[in-house]
């Protein structure tokens, strides 16, 4: 609340002492937890450059919104049993909730972007309209987005795709990779590649076929990715590009079927 003379404006988040050992992270509103990094800064630590974290008080404990690095960093600085009984000062919200707490990070991390998975993943548990899309497309395909094994994690990729051509040629994009390469096909250049030639030959292509002609070719998506890198050296145009042409290739191949003009003779998207 303001002063009633008006000399002083008040921030939502107040400062104070919080210990340390209520602190906790809330994973799915933060970027992920990098420990090498909270160890490089713990080996030059200095508290007068640790400025102070922002947390949100709930049910009991502090969630980390902005500084789980340097919290950690201090704790390593300190030593077991030397940081137990602390507390450090923070910028403290109360009661946000954790799609609040997600915003707050986005907005507090806006001068220093997060890295684009990060940025993705907590704009999606934000409710941001486009990452909340692109992870309900996903999610319908039975797969995820997601670093581990078996996740997709090029976003970035992904949000071009949609940019380019809507939900139906990111979902039919995502469908045709996961149905002829399982879950090594979710490369960058393949969806960005594949997604160009969903967007350009949207009404000329039998999906059922072509994941057949994909699938069975040698190779595999490896082989996909080797002829495109052969076209980018002889043609020097972009490997999106060169992927959508090698499937072009891929397409005509063998009798029967209606043949697709070539990517080249198309013009570039």
């Amino acid at each position: 609340m303001n002063d009633p003379n008006g000399s002083q404006i008040e921030q939502e988040a107040k400062l104070q002492w919080v210990p340390l050992s209520q602190m906790q992270v809330n994973e799915v509103a933060q970027r992920d937890f990098n420990p090498k990094w909270a160890a490089d800064l713990a080996a030059k630590f200095d508290m007068e450059e640790m400025g102070n974290p922002t947390v949100n008080h709930r049910d009991g404990a502090f969630h980390i919104i902005d500084g789980q690095h340097r919290v950690e960093a201090l704790k390593l600085h300190l030593g077991e049993g030397g940081w137990e009984e602390r507390s450090v000062e923070c910028r403290t919200y109360e009661g946000l909730t954790d799609q609040e707490e997600a915003e707050k990070f986005l907005k507090l991390n806006n001068r220093l972007k997060p890295h684009a998975f990060d940025d993705f993943r907590v704009s999606a548990y934000a409710g941001r309209e486009t990452e909340s899309e692109i992870s309900r497309i996903v999610g319908e395909m039975g797969l995820k987005i997601s670093r581990a094994r078996g996740g997709i994690s090029a976003t970035g990729t992904l949000k071009k795709v949609y940019a380019r051509g809507g939900q139906v040629v990111l979902a039919r994009t995502v469908m045709i990779i996961r149905d002829a390469y399982g879950e090594t096909g979710f490369e960058a250049p393949v969806i960005d590649g594949i997604g160009l030639f969903v967007q350009r030959y949207a009404g000329e292509v039998d999906d059922e076929r072509l994941v057949k002609k994909l699938a069975s070719a040698a190779g595999g998506v490896g082989g996909l990715l080797n002829k495109a890198n052969q076209l980018r050296l002889t043609t020097g145009n972009q490997k999106g590009q060169c992927v959508a042409a090698a499937v072009v290739d891929l397409a005509n191949r063998g009798p029967g079927g209606k043949k697709l003009p070539s990517w080249w003779r198309s013009g570039p998207v």
